[in-house]
């Protein structure tokens, strides 16, 4: 009998100590990085303290701003997560089910082109909308709250949040340094994460491919804190560079800004997401 009841505890202890490990692996730190377990497919998420920043065309973003990034004013943001890479397609198949060729399969002939495939590429062809799925069944999957960055949030991350050095693109002066665009991409995206990483150590949000914020589109306004964006509009907003990108056009600078219908697919639109604390 002792033996069995030993034996039972050992068992417990053991379970015990198992549950404890996987909860460990997805533990939200407040203050600290952590990595999200999905399926086996790992999220990096990178912590960003909140503050406050000049949000727009500012004095590093040079001579080929639009004027839809002015004027320039004053954000302020609480803490948040937001992840380090772009959504992969590995993740992405986890999630939803559905695999890139599938995705590029409810466009027309007119968008039919595989830019770059595997677990660890970007995924493209996802509507705004399918995006905003996406968030939802790995929120239910996870059980925390993972949405789409507002644009802001996408900003001043962007930029490096309060450890930022002022860079033109996401991470350097250099855009060869932290981007795929066309200069060098071979009309294709890579594998996330190969270029350098930010301030705060996120990759490719100057290049690989554009990603999806959750604002609707509309002109910039006055100083706000945690902006939302308007509550109604026909385009979503996206922001940063893709393996298409012009340079000399401005595309990858961290204010530039671009929007399209939330229906639309297209073979340079991704997107990552953001966690609350």
């Amino acid at each position: 009998m002792k033996q069995l009841l030993y034996g039972m505890l050992c068992l417990a202890l053991v379970a015990g100590c198992s549950k404890d490990k996987n909860d460990d692996e997805n533990e939200v730190k407040i203050g600290k990085d952590f990595t999200e377990n999905v399926s086996g497919v790992e999220l990096e998420m990178v912590y960003v303290q909140g503050g406050t920043f000049s949000m727009g065309a500012t004095e590093e973003q040079g001579d080929h701003c639009s004027g839809n990034e002015y004027p320039i004013h004053s954000v302020t943001l609480s803490d948040y997560y937001i992840g380090r890479y772009e959504v992969t397609q590995g993740l992405w198949e986890k999630v939803m089910g559905t695999t890139i060729e599938q995705q590029r399969d409810k466009n027309s002939s007119n968008y039919n082109s595989l830019r770059g495939v595997g677990s660890d590429y970007p995924m493209y062809y996802v509507s705004w909308n399918e995006a905003v799925a996406f968030c939802e069944k790995l929120s239910q999957l996870t059980g925390k709250k993972y949405t789409l960055p507002t644009e802001a949030q996408w900003e001043y991350a962007a930029r490096g949040g309060g450890k930022s050095e002022g860079y033109k693109y996401s991470g350097s002066d250099e855009i060869d340094e932290v981007a795929w665009y066309s200069g060098n991409s071979n009309s294709s995206t890579r594998p996330v994460g190969q270029k350098l990483p930010n301030e705060l150590g996120i990759y490719d949000m100057s290049g690989n491919v554009h990603e999806w914020c959750s604002d609707w589109y509309a002109s910039y306004s006055s100083a706000q804190t945690d902006p939302t964006g308007p509550e109604t509009g026909s385009d979503r907003v996206f922001r940063g560079g893709g393996w298409g990108t012009y340079i000399y056009e401005g595309d990858c600078r961290v204010s530039h800004r671009g929007y399209y219908y939330p229906s639309h697919r297209y073979d340079w639109l991704g997107f990552r997401v953001v966690l609350l604390p």
